[in-house]
């Protein structure tokens, strides 16, 4: 791959595995993303390239960022969970914490 190309099937496939992670329709995540379901579909299979425009769109619809639909096209890309995770996923893990927090208080008090 050439330094200034998109993977678009990689890209294809990660929008595809967010919408069903998501348990969205092709039809419910184009309407979101204010495209048509075809053209969604084509895009899940990396058959068509995308705008800048779909992808934010399609990123901002599916609330993750555009490093972690893209990752596979950018050069020294480091994990990083902020910028791994979806907003949902942050925020289940922000509960999560936040729960373990309280029950670290909890045993605290007990001594």
């Amino acid at each position: 791959m050439e330094n200034s190309a998109v993977n678009y099937v990689d890209l294809g496939k990660k929008i595809k595995q967010l919408r069903k992670d998501q348990k969205m329709t092709q039809a419910q995540l184009a309407e979101k993303a204010k495209v048509s379901a075809p053209f969604l579909g084509l895009i899940e299979r990396g058959e068509r390239k995308a705008s800048l425009e779909t992808i934010v769109s399609i990123a901002n619809a599916l609330e993750v960022g555009l490093n972690y639909l893209l990752s596979a096209s950018l050069n020294n890309v480091t994990s990083d969970l902020k910028t791994d995770m979806t907003l949902s996923q942050r925020s289940q893990m922000r509960q999560m914490l936040t729960d373990m927090v309280q029950e670290l208080d909890g045993w605290n008090s007990e001594k």
